[in-house]
C-alpha cells in the first residue's frame, strides 16, 4: 500500500506534524511531498491513501503554497480515492477561523470525487469560537493547535493514524 502526505508549511509546524504522521504509520511506506516543490498533482492517483495537511494562514486562509498548488487538482480525478486531512490553527489567537484551511482542502477533495476519511471529534479540550472545518459536530480531519495545545498532538496523531489504518488497511 502506498501512502502520500501532501503538505504546505510556512513556519515548519505542518512539516513536523507530517513527519509525526509518517512515523505513526510505520512500517508502511509513506512519501512526504511539499506542495511548494510540485508543479502538478497527477501523481496523487499513484497512491492508495492521500493525506493532505495545511495550516490556516492569515484570517482563515489557505497557506500560500497550497493556494498556489490547489488549482492543479482541477485536472485530477480522485474518484473513490481515500483522502484524509489534518490542519493546524491557533484557537486562541484566531478562534473564529480555527483550522478553516482544512475545510477548503476537504471541499476540493470532495469535488474531485475523493472519499474523505479521518473525521475527528470535537472534544472538551478544544476551545475555539468557530470553524468552517466542523461538519456534523466533527472536524473534517485532524485539528491541531501547536501554538497552544502541543501537549495533545502526540496522542491525537497516534489515535488518528490508528483510525485511518483500521479503515484503509483492515
Amino acid at each position: 500500500m502506498r501512502v502520500a502526505i501532501y503538505f504546505g508549511t510556512t513556519s515548519g509546524s505542518t512539516l513536523h506534524v507530517a513527519e509525526m504522521i509518517r512515523d505513526a504509520l510505520q512500517p508502511m511506506s509513506v512519501d512526504l511531498l511539499d506542495v511548494a516543490t510540485l508543479d502538478d498533482a497527477h501523481s496523487m492517483t499513484d497512491y492508495d491513501l492521500l493525506i493532505w495537511g495545511a495550516p490556516t494562514w492569515g484570517y482563515g486562509d489557505l497557506q500560500d503554497d497550497w493556494e498556489d498548488f490547489i488549482d492543479h487538482l482541477d485536472d485530477v480525478d480522485l474518484s473513490g480515492l481515500p483522502v484524509a486531512l489534518f490542519g493546524l490553527g491557533d484557537q486562541y489567537g484566531y478562534g473564529e477561523v480555527f483550522v478553516d484551511a482544512m475545510r477548503i482542502l476537504h471541499d476540493k477533495a470532495q469535488a474531485r470525487g475523493a472519499r474523505i476519511l479521518g473525521y475527528w471529534p470535537i472534544d472538551e479540550h478544544y476551545d475555539f469560537e468557530h470553524s468552517l472545518a466542523v461538519i456534523d459536530d466533527h472536524f473534517c480531519g485532524l485539528a491541531l493547535d501547536e501554538d497552544n495545545q502541543s501537549e495533545f498532538t502526540d496522542a491525537r496523531v497516534a489515535t488518528w493514524c490508528r483510525q485511518l489504518q483500521a479503515v484503509v488497511f483492515p
